[in-house]
């Protein structure tokens, strides 16, 4: 298990690999003491370089679809909601209650939509940021509102041309 850290226009963001997947992608401030493990720092790593020229790319406007081995820790329900996540266009978004309506639940189910959404350790890549209230509104992001209306822009500015 390996980590590194990168610079974009969101913050730094931490990379952590293990068993040649990514697990967890992380905003500034980094929580270090919330017991999930990281292994230890390595700036060369070969996925880890794959996984911050891809991320380079998206903030330029160049990359729309990840391509990167995947392997977030979550429950069953956690990982469905996830998969959901990736369906969601680049440049478009989806409300809580459309992704339960896509798990076959009903939109009571939207709650824990969010929680999920909230839990989701592989941000911009599984696309949580995708996310938005029923009526439009940008709800709660784990990096921050700020953080979850700047990606949006990269892609709609994008999905302009």
């Amino acid at each position: 298990m390996t980590w590194t850290v990168i610079d974009s226009p969101i913050g730094e963001l931490r990379l952590v690999e293990r068993d040649g997947a990514i697990t967890q992608i992380e905003f500034t401030p980094f929580r270090d003491s919330d017991g999930r493990p990281r292994g230890v720092r390595s700036d060369d790593d070969p996925l880890l370089l794959e996984a911050a020229r891809q991320l380079r790319a998206y903030f330029a406007g160049d990359l729309t679809d990840f391509d990167l081995p995947l392997a977030p820790t979550g429950s069953a329900f956690q990982h469905a909601v996830w998969e959901q996540l990736t369906k969601i266009g680049y440049g478009s978004t989806a409300s809580y209650g459309e992704i339960a309506a896509r798990l076959g639940k009903t939109n009571a189910a939207s709650r824990a939509v969010g929680l999920a959404n909230g839990a989701n350790p592989i941000p911009i890549v599984i696309p949580c940021h995708r996310v938005i209230g029923a009526d439009g509104t940008l709800t709660g992001y784990a990096g921050g509102i700020q953080r979850k209306q700047l990606l949006l822009d990269i892609e709609r500015q994008d999905a302009l041309f």
